[in-house]
């Protein structure tokens, strides 16, 4: 059993590393290409790219131009302690043992707009591009096409994944790129939804770090098996048969059961 989970935007390289380990990511040639690519823009072209102010614009354009493999310790992080987000918040993977590493290390994937698809323990190096990005590249308009096939194939070369089942816990801006129809394996995917007003709705900001409750809910019991996690009960939530279907698993909060 594999699972993906989306990148962040927000991003800390200052609080130093718990773990030594690390790894490299596989598709460095191709993140190269578009860094390159990217380095050569203006302030103004990646402000318009990104829909950033010119602040947020300068800072990831001099990201662009630091951009230098070879990655290490002392100039790249490994990506799970990289990302920052709402997810990442969730997973918590500063508080993660060797054990934990390890299972993340086979059993989680990152999917990514720049590096397309990276192990927890691929060193990274800041920077800014979503994949649902429009940027024209030699294969097409934007990264969908600039990926291509590639992180499908990828992601059924995973060992983990010689059970063909896939735990989905991506955005769908994400989750696209792996052009999930064609690819080899059942697809679960989680659904976290709130009560309010009686009705039971998906709250982004909830849902985001749900996802990240539910990455280190199966990284701490280790779970490969895919019914186990119809038992994840999280700031309570709670699985619903009824609201589930085969491939959608829809977990439930109550208002009175909300942790605000």
């Amino acid at each position: 059993m594999l699972l993906v989970i989306s990148p962040a935007k927000n991003l800390d390289f200052e609080t130093p590393s718990v773990t030594q380990s690390a790894s490299q990511p596989r598709y460095l040639a191709q993140s190269a290409l578009l860094v390159q690519q990217l380095q050569a823009f203006s302030v103004q072209d990646v402000a318009s790219l990104m829909k950033l102010s010119d602040k947020l614009a300068g800072l990831n354009l001099n990201r662009f131009q630091s951009w230098s493999p070879p990655f290490d310790a002392e100039n790249a992080k490994q990506a799970i302690l990289a990302f920052n987000g709402d997810v990442y918040t969730g997973l918590d993977a500063a508080t993660l043992d060797k054990a934990g590493f390890d299972f993340a290390q086979k059993h989680l994937r990152i999917l990514s707009g720049l590096y397309g698809l990276l192990k927890p323990l691929d060193y990274i190096q800041p920077y800014r591009l979503e994949m649902g990005t429009r940027l024209a590249n030699a294969s097409g308009g934007n990264l969908y096409d600039f990926w291509g096939e590639q992180l499908k194939v990828s992601l059924e070369e995973e060992p983990a994944l010689a059970d063909k089942v896939l735990i989905n816990l991506a955005s769908n801006e994400y989750f696209k790129a792996v052009k999930a129809k064609q690819l080899d394996a059942r697809i679960i995917t989680p659904v976290f939804k709130d009560e309010k007003n009686g009705q039971y709705k998906i709250i982004s900001f909830y849902a985001k770090k749900t996802r990240g409750l539910m990455s280190r809910y199966i990284i701490d019991h280790q779970i490969e098996q895919p019914e186990q996690i119809k038992a994840f009960d999280a700031n309570g939530y709670q699985f619903s048969e009824l609201q589930s279907t085969y491939d959608e698993w829809v977990f439930l909060r109550n208002e009175e059961s909300s942790v605000r």
